[in-house]
């Protein structure tokens, strides 16, 4: 990886278990929310997010002082979890989300985590949830990893709701390393048509964090 000064780091399987091993550890409502994640979903298991993406999250949510979050795309509740125990004295957390059964699961680990009461949990397809929000922006923080298709018009429906300072995170952007492959297949060409809509919103400042799978942070001008 290099940058226009000329730095260059090879982020190495070591060196990433470093980084992590270094960073704040799992505790353990969400080491069993991992381990229910895999009896559940051993095929999905992937989709759930890093712990270091976790904690990212929770930090970011603290540092927005989010009174109000939405998440699309919930699967187990890993990252509900995460953003939750970051939001401010009576702050709320609006879930989208498709999956009655996958959600179950993030249901009792937010009861466990003395979160539940600050999650909102909606059963429908997201873009439908999004639409019947205020369009003033009301919104603190967003955190989107649901389908690479919708990226776009997730955004969209996010962004003129964000308040000046809010935070928008989306999750995957860099897919595996695909998103500079040649000849991308369909999913990875999704991601990469989002990454340049994204870079190209004069509503919004962005980075792409080498998190994880890849982590678009946006701030809201």
């Amino acid at each position: 990886m290099t940058d226009p000064s000329g730095r260059a780091l090879a982020v190495t399987q070591s060196l990433l278990d470093y980084a992590i091993a270094h960073s704040t550890q799992p505790d353990e409502v969400q080491r069993s929310l991992m381990d229910a994640t895999n009896r559940v979903a051993p095929d999905q298991a992937g989709m759930r997010i890093s712990h270091d993406e976790g904690v990212l999250l929770t930090l970011l949510t603290r540092l927005a002082g989010a009174r109000f979050a939405v998440e699309i795309g919930t699967f187990t509740g890993y990252s509900s979890l995460c953003i939750a125990r970051g939001l401010a004295d009576g702050g709320r957390l609006l879930c989208c989300d498709v999956s009655e059964e996958w959600t179950a699961v993030g249901r009792e680990h937010w009861q466990r985590a003395d979160v539940a009461d600050r999650i909102e949990l909606r059963i429908a397809p997201a873009l439908d949830t999004l639409r019947s929000l205020p369009d003033e922006p009301t919104i603190d923080l967003a955190f989107v990893d649901a389908d690479k298709e919708s990226y776009i018009a997730y955004w969209e429906e996010l962004v003129p709701r964000l308040r000046p300072g809010g935070v928008l995170l989306v999750d995957n952007t860099l897919w595996h390393g695909k998103v500079t492959d040649a000849e991308p297949d369909a999913v990875t060409t999704a991601i990469t048509e989002f990454n340049a809509h994204a870079a190209a919103d004069e509503r919004v400042d962005l980075v792409v964090l080498t998190v994880s799978d890849g982590v678009t942070l946006a701030l809201r001008r």
